[in-house]
């Protein structure tokens, strides 16, 4: 069942050259910095949006942000520092998550600026041995992420790229996926022309297309271009979180995750809807399973848990795994992410993770951490 490619010792090349081609592809329209913190629960009702989904803001609106958060910090002793700046973004964390983890040779297309956090994410993406040759890095700003972390580990995010550097649908080049098996995509209205262009390229290269649906109010106000999206037939891969599910479901006489499975069933081969503590459940064609979490950790910070999940069930279809083992992987990456702060896994999460494969029966992957 899976789209299994082996790689040749030379595509971890990283020589900025397209000889090379990754793996797995991330299309990052604008490149993200995340800052994230640990705050107290009073921040979130004197911010714009509602808690715990992600919901865009403007320049002026994010430094107001980053100022009220240092009055919110709830410091931890865990942590060296209850605030972290590293390269964010969903489609960031799963390509970095498939890099750093599970050794496979990942890169990414897409744009950021000629600044200060520009350079942070090219750093920080190289450090993980990510190829970043099909990086635009243009004469504007990079775009920045607050992530709001309350005491339960619940996140909040304020994304701000409405001014940020970014790749034009125009720009993409046939070259940037030739030799690549798999484009990991993230849902977004306001970058729908360029993620469009990619998937339309992606595909005459033969690559396949993993979808994220991002987040909930993503899905509530523009549910119906989602769904064109999805009908076209090109997305072969989908993950959703159940409120996204539920916002995807809206208006339909059955709801619930087995519900939405089968629904996205219709439109890709593989279908899957992650129930934070409670597991996932997913579908490839007529097969659905249900898979609990895996490993009983307590959530320090749920940034990026869906998007290592998917880094972890990529993985599995790439090495021809079952349904299961994808679902049971995707689990255990999605675990070690929560156990710290931020969407980077340090490697004591990352030998975790691996921790738990062996007491499942899987193999863990050959990195060097």
């Amino acid at each position: 069942m899976g789209a299994e490619f082996l790689p040749k010792p030379s595509e971890n090349d990283l020589s900025g050259d397209y000889q090379a081609a990754p793996v797995i592809l991330g299309l990052l329209p604008a490149a993200l910095v995340d800052h994230i913190a640990r705050v107290d629960l009073s921040i979130l009702s004197r911010i714009p949006g509602e808690p715990g989904g992600s919901f865009p803001v403007a320049a002026e609106e994010l430094k107001d942000l980053l100022k009220e958060v240092n009055t919110h910090i709830s410091s931890s002793p865990n942590d060296l520092s209850p605030v972290k700046t590293i390269a964010g973004g969903s489609v960031t964390n799963t390509i970095r998550g498939l890099a750093a983890g599970f050794g496979i040779s990942c890169g990414v297309i897409g744009a950021c600026g000629d600044d200060e956090q520009g350079a942070l994410f090219l750093k920080n993406m190289s450090f993980y041995g990510v190829n970043i040759s099909r990086l635009r890095v243009k004469d504007e700003h990079t775009g920045q992420c607050v992530c709001l972390v309350d005491p339960l580990g619940n996140r909040t995010m304020r994304p701000c790229i409405a001014t940020a550097a970014k790749i034009q649908a125009g720009e993409l080049k046939r070259e940037d996926f030739k030799g690549s098996k798999w484009l990991v995509v993230r849902y977004s209205i306001y970058n729908i022309e360029v993620i469009n262009a990619a998937i339309q390229i992606a595909k005459q290269e033969g690559l396949l297309i993993s979808l994220d649906l991002a987040s909930f109010e993503m899905v509530r106000k523009f549910r119906t271009p989602l769904l064109e999206l999805l009908e076209s037939g090109n997305i072969d891969l989908c993950f959703a979180n159940e409120d996204e599910a539920a916002e995807l479901l809206s208006g339909e006489q059955v709801a619930g995750p087995e519900a939405a499975v089968d629904v996205l069933g219709k439109y890709c081969q593989w279908a899957v809807v992650t129930l934070g503590p409670h597991g996932c459940i997913a579908r490839h064609k007529k097969e659905v399973v249900k898979v609990p979490a895996i490993g009983q950790t307590k959530t320090i910070d749920a940034t990026g848990a869906g998007d290592l999940f998917a880094g972890g069930f990529l993985y599995g279809l790439v090495k021809g795994m079952s349904l299961e083992e994808c679902c049971i992987i995707g689990s255990c990456s999605g675990g070690s992410v929560i156990r710290s702060l931020g969407g980077e896994v340090s490697p004591e999460n990352w030998q975790w993770m691996y921790k738990q494969f062996k007491t499942k029966g899987l193999p863990a992957p050959i990195v060097s951490l």
